[in-house]
């Protein structure tokens, strides 16, 4: 239970390289291969919040995970932290509208809605693993390893 964090941050990762590959497959007029990747990037994405929650509210007890350094680190990690969560917020419902918008919507509406879903979902699944770096190999809590590869 305690690689869930890293879990996670892969997940996120993951997430991120999907969306790009379907950014690229749109781009490149490969309708099919966008909604493939598409579907898989949500579907990463739910598993993600999925175990996120599950580790927070029954592995951590709702207990938070301490950021332990101080002045400008934690400064910047709170800033990417504080941008992460409230636009993962947005992304929880951007995505699924987005989605199903993309799945007989008439016109251009879907077009309209991923060009701010996009940048934003991209931009949460990036700040996810740059939260886990943070909270866990550049500065981890106490006890912790402390190291890319622990």
């Amino acid at each position: 239970m305690e690689r869930l964090p890293a879990v996670n941050a892969v997940l996120n990762g993951l997430a991120a390289v999907l969306l790009v590959a379907g950014y690229a497959a749109i781009r490149n007029r490969r309708v099919l291969l966008h909604q493939t990747l598409m579907i898989a990037a949500f579907c990463t994405s739910v598993l993600f919040l999925t175990c996120y929650l599950y580790y927070h509210f029954v592995v951590r007890d709702g207990r938070p995970t301490k950021f332990t350094a101080d002045g400008w680190p934690k400064a910047v990690y709170y800033t990417i932290l504080l941008t992460h969560t409230v636009l993962a917020v947005a992304v929880a419902v951007l995505a699924p509208v987005t989605l199903y918008l993309g799945f007989g919507a008439p016109g251009n509406r879907h077009t309209r809605i991923a060009r701010w879903t996009f940048p934003i979902w991209l931009y949460v699944s990036v700040t996810g693993v740059v939260v886990y770096l943070m909270l866990y190999h550049l500065y981890p809590p106490a006890g912790a390893a402390g190291t890319l590869s622990g």
